[in-house]
C-alpha cells in the first residue's frame, strides 16, 4: 500500500518535471497565474495552431498543473498550484541538504581563517 503510493507520487513528479521542462508549457503556466485563459488565448503568443496549443495542455492537465472546463465549444483552462507545490516540496528536501552543506563550509573555512591569523 505504502510502496504503491510511492510509486504514484513519483510517477506524477515525473509528469510535473516534464510539463514543466517545455519553455512554451511554462510560459503557458505564467499566463494561466493571472487568469483562467481559452486553449487560444494560450496559443496566441507562440504563434501556433489550436491543435499544438491543445497539445501542451494536455500534457499540463495530466500532470495536473491545470484544470479544464468546457463552455460550450471552448476550453477554459486555470492553474492548479496543488500540482507546484508538491514540486516545490521535493526540491525543498534537496534545498535542505544543500543548506547543511553549505554551512559545514562555512564552518571550515571559518576555522582555516581563524588558524592562518594565528601564524
Amino acid at each position: 500500500m505504502i510502496l504503491n503510493h510511492m510509486v504514484d507520487h513519483a510517477a506524477q513528479l515525473d509528469s510535473i518535471f516534464r510539463a514543466l521542462s517545455d519553455p512554451t508549457r511554462r510560459a503557458m503556466l505564467e499566463s494561466l497565474r493571472a487568469r483562467e485563459r481559452s486553449i487560444m488565448e494560450l496559443a496566441e503568443p507562440f504563434d501556433m495552431s489550436l491543435a499544438g496549443a491543445a497539445k501542451h495542455v494536455q500534457v499540463l492537465d495530466r500532470a495536473g498543473l491545470i484544470t479544464r472546463r468546457k463552455q460550450g465549444r471552448t476550453q477554459y483552462c486555470r492553474l492548479n498550484s496543488t500540482a507546484l507545490q508538491d514540486a516545490h516540496d521535493w526540491l525543498q528536501q534537496y534545498a535542505k541538504f544543500w543548506d547543511s552543506r553549505l554551512d559545514k563550509l562555512d564552518e571550515i573555512l571559518k576555522s582555516e581563517r581563524k588558524r592562518g591569523k594565528k601564524k
